[in-house]
């Protein structure tokens, strides 16, 4: 009998993040494919601070399932297909873009799959977090040209590619948050950033925000929610528009569960300034799958973007990665390399 491996959820915490133990690395049988779907191995999965929230519960509508005890973890993953139905149009050694991650093998329906082809120079580019910026920014705040934006982690996965984005897109000027001193240099030297604003600085919050962006703020990008959203709304501009993509503060909340993401706001600057504030999935705009891809691919070549991620090599390093990365360690996405 063929084996792999693949990492579960051993327990479900009562208090605080998620640790190492609460994750098992499980041998058991490979899965086999039934008629009409995919074999594949997987190369690389990322990992996200989203499996707080899928660990802790989940949260009604959203697009995964909570995961159970003893459940494997879901994630986006580049697999290589080992074997193929006929009619896929997939050949074995083929990669895939795909959402069975954190598991050396998968099974897998063709329809349920992305063909990584040659658009981008590096497969594992795929598994960056730059189409929900792109999307974002393109759809959901429709940037202008010379418009102030603010992302909130912006040394995040999302973050580490809006700033590059929205400079690219024709931003005037480009400001994140972090909660790290230690990498305002780098989002200010490497990806874009005009201004960086670190949460737990000394500095009051609002009034970094306020210095970093005397003119106000046209666009707001935001990942993290909480005390973030609300400082950021109040330094909006007339007519400015606020995409929120993430919830941070309330998923990573050692004192939550993951499920929440609580913020109070001021309504009266949002009616008297005009302020639109909305929700947003890239799932809801599909024609900028492909559209991303093509652009993101010419900016790779032309060197005018990067995809910071961070690479951890094998399985066994996984589970303490995801702690790595819900403590905020690392900048931009990591990736968890397969030999």
């Amino acid at each position: 009998m063929s084996t792999h491996r693949e990492i579960r959820l051993r327990t479900r915490p009562e208090r605080g993040l998620p640790a190492p133990e609460d994750l098992e690395l499980v041998t058991t049988a490979r899965p086999e494919p039934a008629p009409g779907e995919l074999l594949l191995r997987n190369r690389w999965f990322v990992v996200s601070a989203a499996l707080r929230t899928l660990i802790g519960g989940g949260v009604k509508d959203a697009p995964f399932p909570p995961v159970e005890p003893g459940d494997p973890l879901p994630g986006a993953a580049v697999g290589e297909v080992a074997s193929a139905p006929d009619g896929s149009g997939l050949r074995p050694g083929d990669l895939v873009l795909h959402w069975q991650g954190w598991r050396e093998y998968a099974v897998v329906s063709p329809s349920l799959v992305t063909p990584v082809g040659d658009t981008l120079p590096d497969p594992v580019a795929h598994l960056s977090q730059g189409r929900t910026a792109y999307a974002a920014l393109t759809r959901g705040a429709e940037l202008r040209p010379g418009d102030t934006v603010l992302v909130t982690g912006g040394a995040g996965a999302v973050g580490t590619m809006a700033g590059q984005i929205a400079r690219l897109l024709g931003a005037g000027r480009i400001i994140g948050t972090t909660g790290s001193p230690a990498k305002v240099q780098h989002l200010v030297t490497a990806l874009g950033y005009d201004a960086a604003v670190v949460r737990g600085a000394a500095a009051p919050f609002a009034a970094q925000l306020a210095e970093a962006a005397p003119d106000g703020i046209d666009v707001v990008l935001d990942t993290v929610g909480g005390e973030q959203l609300s400082a950021a709304l109040a330094a909006a501009r007339p007519g400015a528009r606020a995409v929120l993509v993430g919830a941070l503060a309330g998923q990573l909340d050692p004192e939550g569960d993951g499920a929440t993401a609580r913020v109070e706001l001021d309504t009266f600057p949002l009616i008297l300034r005009r302020i639109s504030l909305r929700g947003f999935s890239p799932l809801d705009h599909p024609e900028t799958d492909a559209e991303w891809r093509d652009r993101f691919g010419d900016w790779l070549r032309a060197g005018t973007i990067t995809f910071p991620h961070v690479r951890v090599a094998g399985m066994e390093r996984a589970a303490q990665a995801l702690r790595e990365v819900m403590e905020g360690r690392h900048l931009g996405a990591v990736v968890v390399e397969l030999p």
